[in-house]
């Protein structure tokens, strides 16, 4: 699996060509909690808790995580 860091820009043009990406939302509690937005659809992954939670991940898609 290949991790690198994508922009918002390279993000929106993946979109733009119809590409299927899954959005993780892995802020910590604390952040999240005091978020008034998540991204529609996105998949919610607490880091401290992340082993528990990947097989809510869709397979087969990218994967773009983020946080504060």
């Amino acid at each position: 699996m290949e991790v690198s860091r994508i922009t918002v820009d390279e993000v929106q043009a993946r979109l733009d060509r119809g590409e299927q990406i899954v959005f993780v939302d892995a802020r910590s509690a604390e952040a999240w909690s005091k978020a008034g937005t998540q991204i529609p659809g996105s998949v919610r992954v607490p880091p401290d808790d992340a082993a528990a939670h990947m097989n809510e991940i869709p397979r087969g898609r990218a994967i773009v995580a983020y946080c504060t």
